[in-house]
């Protein structure tokens, strides 16, 4: 990872110095809107490692009549934007800036910005410290006013209060972990990597790789202010190094994807009792795999919550799943290559009849087209160009 250049990043943040739950609405009415998707022209927004070529958060139209992509420009200049998340009502976008200084000090960042759908634009409305370095993920809760952010070098997890003008406030709760796992390569420190919000918005989990655990926090949404839950966490296998988790539509049920062993791992979530309890455990890994290492990274579901599709990299594949939409349960339906080297993000579009991944050393995403019938994958897919895409969010 390099360091993000201070005085321009400093220069830029100088500048700019009430959605019900899913579970309250219910799956199956969230299942319906997914399905009156709009089906033509969309708008996606991309964001890039800035490392080689790329500047920051660029804007594409999507054609879902073909299947194509068609770039509109960059949309905000942003230092190392990995990761992409709007607001509720999608007045907003907040970037996790990937960086190791933030304003002269050892911090990675979070940008907030403004939308303009209609230019195909996003206007900076101010970026604060993230009181961690390598900044991965960020999310909103479900009425918009607190965002959070994980840091995966400095192992730590942050959040923030959300201004009436979505601009951010300074952190509000900060939590540094300590330790290891046992991985004497990969673990030698905690690694938050993600942090997701519960369905009925009362909860905030930090999946850390380096500490083989999901942190578990009760949520205070109008302050963002978070306390440990009870109880704190949940643990996955030594060395298993969970990645990312997923709410299934249901809101019963979350899905952990595992990087380290490449296993997605179905959780059930009691509400009541603030606990995950592991149900289920599936390879994303293609069996008897001899190559480079592969590792587990990103799972999305459908819109009605009976299928699902996680990418592994290493194997640059995608794997397929049906799913038991009581049970959350997944069965294995196929496995095709995600077109490019090492898939970092995997996104479905509005209408659900493709898959996009964005392969990050190949300097591609791929469009995979999708049966929505059978749930399966084409074997194929279309590519476009692009320098380092990390995070696909079609708006």
């Amino acid at each position: 990872m390099e360091g993000m250049n201070r005085r321009r990043f400093l220069r830029t943040a100088l500048q700019g110095a009430a959605i019900a739950p899913l579970a309250a609405r219910g799956w199956r009415a969230f299942a319906a809107d997914a399905g009156s998707a709009d089906t033509g022209q969309q708008l996606l927004y991309v964001g890039t490692q800035t490392l080689k070529t790329s500047k920051g958060i660029y804007a594409y139209s999507f054609d879902a009549s073909t299947g194509t992509l068609t770039q509109k420009g960059l949309a905000a200049w942003a230092d190392n934007p990995t990761y992409l998340v709007f607001s509720p009502d999608k007045k907003y976008l907040y970037a996790a800036n990937e960086i190791d200084h933030f304003g002269g000090a050892k911090s990675g960042g979070v940008s907030a910005f403004a939308v303009d759908a209609a230019a195909a634009k996003l206007n900076f409305l101010n970026a604060v410290p993230a009181d961690g370095y390598g900044t991965t993920h960020v999310t909103v809760d479900h009425t918009g006013k607190a965002v959070f952010a994980a840091s995966y070098d400095s192992g730590s997890a942050v959040s923030f209060h959300v201004e009436n003008d979505g601009r951010l406030s300074m952190p509000v709760s900060h939590f540094q972990y300590t330790g290891h796992g046992p991985d004497k390569e990969r673990q030698t420190s905690p690694h938050a990597h993600w942090v997701t919000v519960s369905p009925d918005n009362r909860s905030l989990f930090v999946n850390d790789l380096g500490l083989d655990c999901i942190h578990i926090y009760k949520l205070d949404a109008a302050t963002a202010k978070l306390t440990p839950g009870t109880p704190e966490a949940w643990h996955s296998d030594p060395g298993a190094g969970p990645r990312s988790l997923l709410f299934h539509p249901n809101g019963k049920i979350a899905y952990c994807v595992e990087e380290m062993s490449s296993m997605i791992v179905v959780l059930d979530w009691n509400a009541a009792k603030g606990t995950l309890t592991s149900v289920q455990k599936v390879s994303t890994r293609t069996e008897n795999w001899t190559g480079p290492t592969a590792t587990g990274c990103k799972m999305v579901l459908t819109g009605d919550g009976l299928f699902a599709y996680a990418c592994d990299r290493g194997d640059n594949t995608i794997t397929s799943f049906k799913v038991d939409p009581e049970t959350g349960k997944l069965t294995q339906l196929g496995r095709v290559s995600c077109g490019g080297d090492i898939p970092r993000h995997i996104a479905l579009d509005k209408s659900e009849k493709w898959l996009l991944v964005a392969n990050q050393v190949s300097d591609t995403i791929s469009v995979i087209a999708r049966d929505s019938v059978a749930g399966t994958l084409a074997s194929t897919s279309k590519t476009f160009a692009l320098s380092r895409p990390q995070c696909l969010l079609f708006y």
